[in-house]
């Protein structure tokens, strides 16, 4: 038995309990919300090392929270949850308070003996909903599946166990190299690999073991130095924020005991050295499944010098000891020509990090009608360099021909790729302008040289290179709150690291455009940091050299 990893869950939640009853009664909070409360509060009673063991003072809480749970679900057994009467949305709640239930039948004190009445009355209630509803996103089958897994265990119905094979049936969306078909980090640590493993576990279905496995081998490539995972080409909402490595604690752990591999220790070690994160929130897994707190195999390094290739999502990750970086040419936009969530539409392209000192995007906006940021059609190997590209193409439409010509003049409301008119633009012949843009990314000692090769139509366009806040900016100008780097070198310093970025291609702003697309809606994909500025005219090229120390 592992103590020092199950001193650290009990100290993590002991300092949970008491944010939680001072706070428990908010009506605002989701089910999903009150269901985490009750299992904070929980694990804390049930646990014989905790300082609140049989703690009577959290009965009180435990039952507002639970009567809540009941208070809230509909006479068809689900809850709302954003989402209105949502099986997979009531799924999250419905897993927390089978586990509340399982925790405290464990315990079997009589104080809580109510409580469980309730409990099980809620979960009985939506078993028979969750087997008969339906789902939104490719995730939300494995959270149903594993809360149907689950109230199965407690109450078995064939129904329960029917639904999930049908689910399964359709095939876990993970390609060869370990990502799953949303691409998300935040979806992979928190629904779908623990789903996996439930459903493994109390369905007998070992061979989905695998996908997990997999997948946290392929995140061990995505970590940053820091606890940092890497969320560029995610199709969530992850792709605009970060994501940190702490969700993934008790799914390294499990597959470093199942298989043995010492990379996925060292990685639970990392975490339970670095401390940070809901923590507590894991006791109750235990508490649940002891054998997760078993000592684990020996440490082995993960890797910190590689460059690994992600082919089912255009990228590739870099890594030289403290030094990473990211290449990403597989947005959505080249097939799926619009803005939405499940779509890839990051125009983020390159991420550098050295040590503290972080660029956290590097984005290309030529001035070309309104078509937004540069996004790559594919990633290219190509010897010792990376190659990214994209040709927009704009159209002037010449009149119909004859034959699609009507004298009412009612045209068909049609997209010209940018906007939509009464124009049939399908049937028009048009006259184009176009730019072609090409990047090549080449890795050089101590950092990076990224070639930009424009043809085509001439125009300006900018690079924005966005840094993480925190830092200190030396050798570029202020302008309207951002910065210019007009010509020479800049610098962007966080203590001792340092990355250094030029030459500057011009003395004047020219705005990032994020499209029509965008704009039309007053929506913005500028990042939030320091924002620096280079510009520049095409058709022609520019060098932007990165350098770390």
């Amino acid at each position: 038995m592992d103590d020092d990893f199950l001193n650290l869950l009990t100290s993590a939640n002991q300092a949970q309990i008491p944010l939680v009853l001072g706070s428990y009664q908010n009506a605002d909070d989701t089910v999903r919300t009150v269901a985490r409360r009750a299992r904070r509060l929980v694990s804390g009673y049930v646990w014989g090392r905790s300082a609140y063991h049989h703690d009577g003072t959290l009965l009180g809480p435990v039952g507002w929270l639970v009567g809540e749970l009941a208070a809230r679900q509909h006479e068809d057994g689900l809850y709302d949850v954003g989402s209105l009467h949502s099986p997979p949305d009531s799924a999250f709640a419905i897993q927390d308070i089978c586990m509340l239930y399982a925790l405290l039948d464990a315990d079997g004190q009589a104080e809580t003996a109510a409580l469980r009445a309730t409990l099980a009355s809620v979960i009985k209630k939506a078993g028979p909903a969750l087997a008969a509803g339906g789902v939104h996103t490719p995730n939300h089958r494995w959270e149903v599946s594993a809360a149907l897994a689950r109230t199965n265990q407690l109450f078995p119905d064939q129904r329960y166990a029917e639904r999930i094979d049908d689910w399964l049936d359709e095939g876990i969306d993970a390609s060869l190299d370990g990502i799953y078909s949303e691409r998300s980090s935040t979806y992979a640590a928190e629904v779908t690999n623990p789903s996996l493993l439930t459903i493994a576990r109390l369905r007998d279905k070992p061979a989905l073991l695998e996908y997990v496995r997999r997948n946290l081998e392929a995140t061990l490539y995505f970590l940053e130095p820091n606890g940092e995972v890497d969320t560029t080409a995610s199709r969530r909402q992850d792709q605009k924020g970060l994501r940190e490595v702490w969700w993934y604690l008790t799914q390294y752990r499990e597959l470093a005991l199942h298989t043995g591999d010492g990379r996925f220790t060292t990685v639970a070690k990392s975490i339970e050295a670095r401390g940070t994160g809901e923590l507590g929130d894991f006791l109750a897994e235990v508490l649940e499944r002891p054998e997760l707190s078993a000592g684990l195999p020996a440490v082995q390094s993960v890797p910190t010098d590689f460059v690994q290739h992600y082919p089912s999502q255009a990228s590739v990750r870099i890594r030289r000891g403290a030094q990473t970086a990211t290449v990403f040419g597989g947005t959505d936009f080249h097939n799926i020509p619009v803005i939405s969530s499940g779509l890839s539409t990051n125009p983020t392209f390159f991420k550098l990090r050295s040590g503290a000192a972080i660029l956290d995007s590097v984005r290309l906006s030529p001035q070309f009608f309104s078509t937004g940021h540069f996004r790559s059609d594919g990633l290219l190997l190509s010897g010792d360099a990376l190659k990214l590209s994209s040709e927009v193409k704009v159209p002037y439409h010449l009149p119909l021909p004859k034959q699609y010509r009507r004298a009412d003049g009612r045209y068909a409301l049609s997209p010209d790729g940018r906007f939509y008119a009464s124009m049939d633009f399908d049937h028009r012949p048009k006259q184009y302008r176009s730019l072609r843009t090409e990047i090549r990314i080449t890795e050089v000692a101590s950092g990076y040289d990224l070639e930009f090769d424009f043809a085509g139509d001439k125009t300006s366009y900018a690079i924005e290179l966005c840094f993480r806040p925190g830092g200190t900016l030396s050798g570029v100008e202020p302008l309207d709150g951002d910065y210019l780097l007009a010509s020479g070198t800049g610098v962007y310093t966080v203590g001792a690291d340092r990355i250094e970025f030029g030459s500057g291609n011009g003395a004047a702003r020219v705005a990032m455009d994020p499209g029509e697309r965008y704009t039309y809606l007053n929506g913005s994909l500028t990042p939030d940091g320091l924002r620096v500025y280079l510009t520049g005219r095409t058709p022609g090229q520019q060098v932007l050299r990165l350098r770390t120390s």
